[in-house]
């Protein structure tokens, strides 16, 4: 139980960042590109609270911690409302709002990885391994929130991109599978695709991530 509290603890303010930010920047690009939505009922905000779904974004994540035994977290946040019909070009901007989550998720695994090049360098301290352990938190929960939400499956950020890139009669078709696409993201991940597809990636990004820090 104790390792379970700790490692709630430490993952606790990474997940906020990362469920957080990734929300606010689909509003802050919707807006950009003229759909005011998000704005108006005041979701483009850096407040958690906004973006907290109680069942994804907390139960779901801290059971999944508790029986994996802190080694594997997915959840969920309230989508930020998008009415693509009022972007300026729909289909083109979509491609910009969508990619705009994981973009967001991009910069925080970097700044993790700052963190954590910060923690490693410093003389030890009494902040340097709660840093250290809570900037690989940050890289990791990043990196999965990131390349989860690249995968073409509306109504995941990359499903809404390949809708944007497909030709439009064959986007709209594929569009209509986001009616299924929560059920079949809980099949694959209780079926263990998920890790299968997310495995090889997540290698490919923590190198990537070594790589470019020296870690």
């Amino acid at each position: 139980m104790e390792n379970i509290i700790q490692t709630l603890a430490i993952y606790a303010l990474p997940v906020i960042f990362a469920i957080t930010l990734h929300e606010a920047a689909h509003g802050y690009a919707a807006r950009h590109f003229g759909d005011p939505t998000a704005w108006q009922m005041g979701r483009i905000t850096l407040n958690p609270i906004k973006h907290v779904d109680p069942v994804g974004t907390l139960l779901v994540p801290a059971l999944i911690l508790f029986f994996s035994k802190g080694t594997f977290l997915f959840g969920w946040a309230k989508p930020v409302p998008v009415n693509f019909g009022q972007l300026r070009r729909p289909k083109q901007d979509m491609f910009w709002v969508a990619a705009a989550g994981p973009g967001a998720n991009l910069f925080m695994a970097l700044v993790w990885a700052a963190a954590l090049k910060l923690a490693v360098v410093m003389p030890d301290n009494a902040y340097s391994l709660p840093l250290a352990e809570m900037a690989r938190a940050g890289i990791s929960i990043n990196g999965v929130l990131m390349l989860l939400n690249l995968l073409p499956l509306p109504p995941l950020d990359g499903g809404r991109i390949a809708v944007s890139l497909l030709p439009p009669a064959l986007a709209w078709r594929f569009a209509q599978l986001e009616r299924y696409g929560f059920p079949i993201l809980l099949a694959l991940l209780f079926l263990g695709v998920l890790e299968t597809i997310l495995t090889p990636l997540l290698r490919v990004y923590f190198s990537i991530i070594k790589g470019l820090f020296f870690l």
